[in-house]
């Protein structure tokens, strides 16, 4: 088969690229930039030049992949979905797969939110025969920026403030069983005009993702409840001062809300099999510990 992928050089995207051209498939990755072209080269991928943010390059980028299936990673948020959707259909691509997020049932309102809710209407409306793949948070690897950061500060400090008592659920994926399963969603006709929720085996409360990381690190983690409010307040002050803020208000207060899913569906059509936390980020530490030869080249943005 032959995959034409965007966000092919991005966290997930590269794991999708060497999983299809490990399992024989042909892929053309779509390209922003020489960089970003040379990259998908070196994994065995072809590339072509188109950029999301120029919609007049779509189309031209999609006749020249000739590719049978749409798999797009690139994130549906910042509206590209409707020339997306556009230039498969002239490009005569049929079968689609999107990833989206289960952040689409956040009960806050993100701005983000309206934007990928639309956009999985597009798609549904669209004509293609399309999957939607809603991930959980995504964490593994060295070029991970979800776990990373909290396995690095509990190396070094033992008791974490945790906003709001860290009893609400969360239900991580490996990245690597999730780009497992969105080829499978692309090689499968089950899974066409379907969408499925993908996450981990398991809904753990905050404070358990914080003891396991801590255990993959060595460490016993005390956790210290704070108050949500004063902490999301001063995160937003925060945010308005800088440019590019590593931490964002809507993360903590996305901590206050139970984030689980049913995963039966992806299981059964999508031979989902995702490993559990404690597995994952043990792996993820040691990674991070001893370092991987292909860790600067997954930390860069997908272009």
């Amino acid at each position: 088969m032959r995959f034409l992928v965007t966000g092919g050089t991005g966290f997930l995207g590269s794991r999708v690229v060497e999983g299809a051209l490990a399992d024989g498939h042909r892929v053309v990755g779509l390209a922003r930039s020489d960089a970003a072209a040379a990259r998908l080269r070196s994994r065995g991928a072809e590339a072509i030049r188109g950029d999301l943010d120029d919609p007049a390059t779509l189309l031209p980028a999609f006749r020249e992949a000739a590719c049978e299936t749409l798999v797009n990673i690139a994130s549906l948020g910042f509206g590209h979905a409707d020339a997306i959707v556009a230039a498969a259909r002239q490009a005569d691509i049929r079968r689609a797969v999107f990833v989206s997020t289960t952040g689409i049932f956040t009960t806050l309102d993100p701005p983000s939110k309206r934007i990928r809710v639309a956009a999985e209407r597009t798609i549904t409306a669209s004509g293609l025969a399309w999957t939607i793949i809603r991930p959980t948070m995504i964490y593994g690897g060295p070029d991970d920026r979800n776990m990373a950061r909290l396995l690095a500060l509990l190396r070094h400090v033992p008791v974490l403030p945790v906003p709001g008592g860290g009893h609400h659920l969360q239900q991580p994926v490996h990245v690597e069983d999730l780009a497992h399963t969105v080829l499978r969603a692309a090689t499968t006709t089950a899974a066409i005009g379907r969408a499925y929720d993908v996450a981990g085996p398991e809904a753990l409360t905050f404070r358990q993702v914080v003891t396991a990381a801590g255990a993959a690190v060595g460490r016993r983690v005390i956790c210290v409840p704070v108050p949500v409010r004063p902490i999301v307040a001063a995160t937003r002050a925060y945010e308005r001062r800088v440019s590019s803020p590593r931490l964002k208000a809507e993360q903590l207060a996305r901590l206050t809300e139970d984030k689980a899913f049913e995963i039966d569906a992806a299981r059964r059509d999508l031979d989902h099999r995702p490993r559990p936390f404690a597995v994952g980020i043990a792996e993820q530490a040691a990674t991070a510990q001893y370092g991987s030869p292909d860790s600067a080249s997954r930390s860069r943005r997908p272009t």
